[in-house]
């Protein structure tokens, strides 16, 4: 992790506009490019469903793989940017993901779901590196109160790239293939299935030149220090506590993990949702077009988040939020037609704040324990990958049904933000002044 300033060791003088303003810029582009990648997959799964043949459970299993990369590679992360440094970090953080990128081409002209599933690790440990990196980074830089808002206005240029993704992968993957411009049930032929594996060769390879270029600007980027000096300060400092006495860490934790299994199996199973005859008869095409709203109100939301915070406690937004969440995934459930789609696509803006909202509520009161609680909720990210329980539960009782474990989600995120949130053993906050 990159080392960071406590609020009673030396600083840098108090210039953010200059110094941390620009750096702040950049990182956003990454919040972008990394919500960009990862949102193709929900127009990649049904790609592949169909090119592969595969169930829902097989489905949901790609995007598992994709976020036990967050846990396997996190640890990792973590140790890489303590020896290399932040900004090294970064760019190994986008070429990772380029390889990857790459390899995805590799396993389009093969095709291969083995190499597929490698592929999308690979991506999803570059983004883990970034991850780890540029949140607490931006939680950090400038007054803790103000840590939400402000960590969910750079999130909002991640829900920008999340916004424009469906889109790409609608028109590049889904209306260059056969799978995607058919009728809902449409039994493609062999060789219709290898012209539909190819169409993703294009975007990955659009996706791998950005992200070199990225890496490249990053690279030649004069990104300012984090306090080093006081690293080994904070690391003595660090051994008289324990992570385990803050509830808001200890409760936020599964709260990351749960709030995934609700975010990627809403976001994953959209488009085959509303394609069904009785909510919106749509191609794969059409509905991905459709995904774009529902990041669009993520987007939306946590802009009006970030203003919103400057004014009311963070956790009691939060509350707020996790009720309307459960209210549209219950319509959802229990509705047909355009009130059912709809309904899903509302709940990206009740989701929009609450990723960045529990992480700085998880690290509030942590003071020299920030680094550490925050490589632990990046870990939480993982939960993602229990999305292949919603996709049993879409094989075994229907995929409507399934969305009643998204249901439940949005209940412990608002036993967290009632009660899990509070910091217990508060220590002095963490803060980089700039």
């Amino acid at each position: 992790m990159p080392p960071v300033v406590s609020s009673g060791a030396s600083a840098a003088p108090h210039d953010s506009s200059v110094r941390y303003g620009p750096a702040l810029t950049l990182l956003a582009s990454l919040f972008f490019m990394w919500g960009f990648i990862t949102v193709i997959n929900n127009t990649l799964l049904p790609h592949l469903r169909a090119v592969f043949d595969l169930n829902y459970t097989q489905t949901t299993l790609i995007e598992s793989v994709w976020f036990i990369a967050y846990f396997v590679a996190s640890i990792p992360a973590a140790k890489l940017i303590e020896k290399i440094g932040y900004q090294k970090s970064l760019v190994t953080g986008l070429l990772i993901m380029a390889a990857g990128a790459l390899g995805m081409m590799l396993a389009a002209s093969i095709p291969s779901y083995g190499v597929t599933l490698a592929m999308l690790f690979v991506i999803a440990s570059g983004i883990t590196l970034l991850q780890v990196a540029a949140n607490p980074y931006v939680a950090v830089v400038g007054k803790p109160e103000t840590a939400s808002s402000r960590l969910n206005l750079v999130q909002a240029m991640n829900s920008a790239g999340t916004m424009l993704a469906p889109m790409f992968g609608a028109y590049l993957i889904l209306g260059r293939s056969k799978s995607g411009t058919a009728a809902a049930g449409t039994v493609l032929t062999q060789a219709e299935r290898i012209a539909d594996a190819q169409s993703v060769i294009l975007p990955y390879a659009l996706v791998a030149v950005v992200l070199v270029v990225l890496a490249v600007v990053i690279a030649r980027f004069p990104l300012p220090a984090m306090g080093g000096a006081t690293q080994r300060l904070a690391a003595e400092e660090r051994k008289k506590h324990s992570l385990w006495q803050h509830r808001n860490l200890v409760f936020g934790v599964p709260a990351i993990f749960i709030y995934l299994i609700a975010e990627i199996g809403v976001a994953n199973l959209f488009v085959n949702f509303v394609s069904q005859p009785h909510i919106a008869n749509l191609t794969h095409e059409q509905a991905g077009k459709y995904l774009s709203f529902l990041w669009g109100g993520m987007m939306v939301g946590r802009f009006a988040g970030s203003a919103i915070m400057q004014k009311i406690d963070a956790a009691l937004v939060l509350a707020a939020f996790s009720v309307g969440a459960f209210v549209v995934m219950l319509v959802t459930v229990f509705t047909t037609g355009p009130v059912a789609m709809w309904s899903l696509i509302l709940v990206g803006l009740f989701h929009s704040i609450m990723f960045p909202t529990i992480f700085t509520l998880g690290i509030k009161g942590l003071g020299p324990l920030t680094e550490e609680g925050s490589g632990l909720l990046i870990m939480a990210i993982a939960g993602g990958a229990l999305v292949v329980v919603q996709g049993w539960l879409a094989d075994s009782y229907g995929l409507q049904t399934s969305f009643l474990l998204t249901a439940a989600c949005e209940l412990y995120v608002l036993f967290y933000a009632l009660w899990g949130s509070r910091p217990t053993h508060a220590l002095p906050d963490v803060q980089v002044d700039g």
